[in-house]
């Protein structure tokens, strides 16, 4: 007559005295989070709370203490005013861009640019990378204090196959090189060299960088979270700081897509998965 479940009243009526409603939410202050989270975004002041959600829980694993969800970190994060400033850039007038970058597994298609850092006495470095575009992991690099020519790319090229395929790279499947129109991407002997190095090379249109997003967002990344943070006072001490700032990004770096795995974290899951298949 009253509408009420009787298991519900049986449910009620034999709970104790010192029964409590666990399905509040937790207390926001928790001095030993936050103080993980506060040496966390001390060290790395470019990261958002996801990634330093990310970094608290592999701390917390080493630590053997239990893990806590984003949603937590972001209260706190909120509360003590960690969290950064929203910015998602000028909005971009260009070419529609509709196509997928990203490739399912590692070895099928690497993208590859070059960016610029300017130190404060005017010197400038050049860097050519590349990239895998399913693990995200930085395979290899060559820097210079002159331009980007097309034997720096080659180079880059053959790092990047002895780095996957050992030191005799040429037997191994086809993988796209993904580039932009650069005149050291688009030289014949580039793409000669290329083609016989079991590599097939990919042009993006003009105007169109969406095209190599992966690698224009990575130049965005390690600019903003390496670069902008550290001294770089002549092209000489910039290029001493290149390799670690290169292992740091493979090795600790979350990505959203890796499920906030690091790209080496990522590619001894894959290892493991494919070691261990489900039958």
């Amino acid at each position: 007559m009253l509408r009420v479940s009787r298991s519900n009243v049986v449910e009620r009526a034999s709970r104790g005295s010192i029964w409590r409603d666990q399905r509040g939410r937790r207390a926001t202050e928790d001095p030993q989070l936050v103080a993980q989270l506060r040496d966390l975004a001390a060290q790395r002041p470019t990261y958002g709370y996801r990634r330093l959600w990310a970094l608290l829980r592999r701390l917390r694993a080493r630590l053997g203490q239990s893990q806590v969800n984003a949603k937590r970190v972001y209260r706190l994060a909120k509360a003590n005013k960690l969290l950064l400033q929203r910015h998602t850039g000028s909005p971009s007038v260009g070419i529609a861009h509709d196509g997928v970058v990203a490739v399912e597994r590692s070895d099928q298609r690497y993208c590859s640019d070059g960016f610029e850092i300017r130190c404060d006495n005017d010197e400038r470095v050049n860097v050519v990378f590349s990239l895998d575009c399913c693990d995200r992991q930085a395979i290899a690099f060559a820097a210079t204090t002159a331009g980007v020519s097309g034997e720096l790319v080659r180079d880059v090229m053959i790092q990047t196959l002895v780095t996957r395929f050992g030191p005799d790279p040429q037997h191994h499947a086809p993988v796209e090189w993904l580039s932009d129109n650069g005149s050291g991407y688009i030289a014949c002997d580039t793409r000669s060299f290329a083609r016989d190095m079991g590599l097939v090379p990919r042009r993006t249109p003009y105007r169109s960088p969406q095209s190599n997003g992966m690698a224009e967002s990575f130049v965005k990344t390690f600019k903003r979270d390496y670069v902008a943070i550290n001294a770089l006072p002549n092209a000489e001490v910039v290029l001493k700081q290149l390799q670690a700032w290169f292992d740091d990004y493979n090795n600790v770096h979350p990505h959203r897509a890796l499920k906030y795995r690091s790209p080496d974290e990522f590619r001894q899951y894959q290892s493991i998965q494919t070691a261990c298949p489900v039958s």
